[in-house]
């Protein structure tokens, strides 16, 4: 009588610890998939930014190219053109942020440190481990019993 008692309580054990493992990991999918659309929508307020900007920015552009050029013809004096090079720099990387391939660039970019320079991204003093946070936490709650 035991042993099938025994028997029972292990299958059920067994068909328990497998439901918790399918659902931990319908929970993961669902978290990598929201943390995943969390970051596009994110990249695609940066983008819609940047593009807004440009508007702003362009027209900016525009009119100080057109008065820095009017001013310099007037009075004679090329000088007065120099600010529109750095201004021209700024206007073309926001369109290229805004419109162009910058984004693909930097992700090409991103994707060769990952295969080929992973030890830049090692952060100072090894990855964070559970026992670091646990000296830290009671280090800092011992700091706030004495105060």
């Amino acid at each position: 009588m035991g042993f099938i008692f025994s028997k029972s309580m292990s299958d059920t054990l067994k068909s328990q610890q497998e439901l918790a493992l399918v659902n931990s990991r319908l929970q993961l999918e669902r978290q990598i998939l929201m943390q995943n659309q969390m970051r596009e929508r994110q990249m695609a307020m940066q983008i819609a930014w940047t593009r807004e900007f440009l508007k702003y920015f362009g027209l900016f552009f525009g009119l100080t190219a057109v008065g820095l050029t009017t001013g310099a013809m007037k009075k004679k004096k090329p000088g007065l053109l120099l600010p529109i090079v750095p201004l021209s720099f700024i206007l073309a990387y926001q369109y290229d942020m805004g419109y162009g391939t910058l984004l693909q660039r930097m992700k090409g970019e991103a994707e060769k440190i990952l295969d080929t320079d992973s030890a830049l991204l090692e952060l100072p003093k090894g990855a964070i481990t559970f026992e670091g946070l646990e000296k830290a936490r009671r280090a800092q709650s011992k700091f706030f019993v004495e105060k």
